[in-house]
């Protein structure tokens, strides 16, 4: 397995102001290398993590044994993080971190099928026992469809192109594996596009987002994270493209101030009034892209429970 590297690692562990007593959830627990850095932190508190990925799993378990048993990792998506929490008799939290996107060990991870750069059963699940992956998203959306989520997850100005030489191609046959869709890609887009940049990344972040249907599943953990904070308590996401920080600046902004109705009155009701404080929004240093360019489009942003 390939090093994992935790991006903004020092930024998110201080501005989650562990107490030794809290209780802390990793929601993205990946390679365990937030959550070894909190379990740390904490004697007598606990650290809940959420995966799906049963590799990521059974590796970090061992990490976190070596550290302290002040731990439990929930084999879930993080979109069921209250209901996980609700029935361990957890309703208020102290600190509360996201670290979203695919881990460095999963891109390298050959047939996983993440990455546009080696061959291998288009897939791109994160959780390897759910039915919808990448095969059937290409092999079976029309083409409205591949370009709605070209257009919409992968930002991508050449959407119908594509989607359109795919449907063509799969007439033929079906599409098997990542290089061959990368091919099809390569051959929808202009000489001038393939030069300035690869042409299947965006697709691919399309692809990756409706198959683990990222985007829905982030709105609606967020809200429920807000909930489940303490006073005092913090929140820190980290994201890679601008889709998912979006709607991370704009949940923070809503739930950060008063309700418009409510503005400049002398008395404004509690349920009107901000939830959370912003924090701060941090950038990789020059050192931490020097050792890991592939934290370049990170974003942290802190909140704070009110």
């Amino acid at each position: 397995m390939s090093k994992h590297y935790s991006v903004l690692l020092n930024e998110s562990i201080d501005n989650l102001n562990i107490n030794e007593n809290g209780i802390y959830v990793d929601c993205t627990l990946g390679y365990a290398g937030h959550s070894s850095q909190i379990l740390k932190r904490i004697t007598r508190g606990c650290l809940f993590a959420f995966d799906q990925d049963g590799e990521a799993i059974s590796y970090s378990r061992k990490i976190l044994d070596q550290i302290s048993n002040n731990y439990e990792i929930i084999n879930s998506n993080f979109v069921n993080i209250k209901e996980e929490l609700n029935k361990r008799n957890i309703t208020k939290v102290n600190g509360i971190l996201f670290d979203l996107g695919v881990s460095s060990p999963q891109l390298d991870e050959v047939d996983r099928g993440f990455s546009f750069h080696n061959d291998a059963r288009l897939d791109m699940r994160m959780n390897q026992n759910q039915e919808l992956s990448a095969y059937e998203v290409v092999n079976e959306y029309s083409v409205d469809e591949l370009t709605r989520i070209f257009y919409e997850y992968g930002e991508e100005k050449y959407a119908r192109n594509i989607a359109k030489g795919i449907v063509k191609a799969r007439n033929d046959k079906k599409i098997e594996t990542t290089l061959e869709l990368v091919e099809i890609i390569k051959e929808n887009v202009p000489e001038k596009y393939k030069r300035d940049h690869h042409p299947a990344r965006k697709v691919f972040q399309a692809i990756r987002i409706e198959v683990n249907d990222e985007l829905n599943v982030l709105q609606k953990a967020l809200l429920d994270a807000i909930d489940l904070l303490d006073v005092g308590g913090r929140l820190c996401v980290i994201t890679f493209h601008s889709l998912e920080d979006r709607i991370v600046k704009n949940t923070f902004k809503k739930y950060s101030e008063v309700d418009k109705v409510y503005k400049g009155l002398p008395y404004i009701p509690e349920e009107y009034r901000p939830k959370i404080k912003l924090i701060g929004k941090y950038k990789p240093s020059k050192g931490e892209l020097e050792e890991n360019n592939r934290s370049r489009s990170s974003i942290l942003r802190v909140i704070e429970k009110l």
